[in-house]
């Protein structure tokens, strides 16, 4: 979208929001998941194409900002996802080496952008997935709910507490 439909956009997304017209939810497990990641000393990151604003009223309306560090809205950087640009930038305000880090995704775009930011990423499969089975993208791994991760990597070189 060019630059005055984009303002356009967010400008109803937000109301919809403030009227709580927009009947966002949380899927199961993502907040137990989210808590346990926390949990585990694992600092973690949003990075989404919607505005940095409105992802950081979503996530406060749908209680689940207490375990998110950062977040890297759309208009964050030049390029949105697919570019790696917006991972790269999360991993700096995390000051965390992206070889350290595993990226959640529910879409083509998400595949792309971690593939073309050298970040491993596994596919949940619920979200924005472009009318696309998850099950078909060649992501690292696949868990039906982000409560299955933590287990996951309880025991793995990826977690530093």
């Amino acid at each position: 979208m060019t630059g005055g439909l984009l303002e356009r956009f967010d400008f109803h997304y937000d109301q919809l929001h403030r009227l709580k017209e927009c009947h966002s939810r949380v899927y199961p497990g993502v907040a137990e998941g989210l808590r346990e990641l926390h949990a585990l000393g694992l600092r973690l990151a949003v990075v989404t194409n919607k505005s940095r604003t409105l992802a950081v009223q979503l996530l406060r309306q749908l209680a689940l900002d207490e375990w998110i560090d950062e977040v890297v809205g759309g208009d964050c950087c030049e390029h949105r996802k697919p570019s790696p640009e917006p991972l790269l930038l999360a991993c700096r305000k995390l000051q965390v080496d992206p070889r350290e880090v595993l990226m959640v995704g529910d879409s083509g775009t998400d595949v792309l952008a971690a593939r073309a930011a050298d970040i491993p990423v596994v596919c949940v499969p619920y979200g924005y997935n472009e009318g696309r089975d998850p099950r078909d993208l060649s992501c690292d791994a696949f868990i039906e709910s982000l409560s299955e991760l933590p287990p996951l990597l309880s025991g793995s070189a990826l977690i530093s507490t």
